[in-house]
């Protein structure tokens, strides 16, 4: 399987920030914002192995500047590292006050998704070639997070043991 350069799968989408969008804060709703993330990111794995894919997990999400209501919001987002079935996105969204020009990285955020076959089973994905000094970093550290994201899983798994799906006023 060919190796893919990180720019084939970047994706780059720019929106403005309405009435509709926002909190009781006067800032960008932040389920909003996470819709988007995933939405980006998706087609970002589809540009990489042109396959099925789903959201594995979403590594995280910070939140570093307000998005206010006179920003437009750009995401970036492209694949930064790929296991056998696995692929990490980065995606970076950055505020632009559109009177002043300001420039603000707004958030961050690590998600991962796994191509699928016509079985829904997992399936091999290219491997990632990185170029710029950022894509260099964020691929170089991606094995920790993916051993990271392998232990929290499991964690996740061992205390679905305990929890119930009852009512609690059942």
């Amino acid at each position: 399987m060919e190796a893919k350069y990180c720019k084939e799968s970047r994706v780059v989408r720019t929106s403005r920030v309405f009435p509709n969008d926002v909190n009781s804060h006067n800032t960008l709703f932040g389920g909003r914002l996470m819709s988007d993330l995933d939405q980006v990111a998706s087609i970002s794995v589809l540009r990489h192995c042109r396959r099925d894919c789903v959201t594995a997990s979403t590594d995280s999400v910070d939140f570093l500047h307000a998005i206010r209501p006179s920003d437009a919001v750009c995401f970036e987002s492209y694949v930064t590292w790929a296991g056998k079935s696995s692929m990490e996105v980065f995606v970076k969204i950055i505020a632009e006050d559109l009177k002043s020009g300001e420039r603000k990285m707004a958030a961050t955020a690590l998600l991962t998704f796994v191509a699928l076959d016509q079985h829904k089973r997992p399936i091999p994905v290219p491997p990632v070639i990185p170029e710029s000094e950022e894509e260099r970093k964020l691929h170089e550290t991606a094995p920790e997070r993916a051993r990271i994201r392998k232990k929290r899983r499991q964690k996740s798994k061992e205390l679905a043991v305990y929890l119930t799906t009852n009512h609690p006023w059942d």
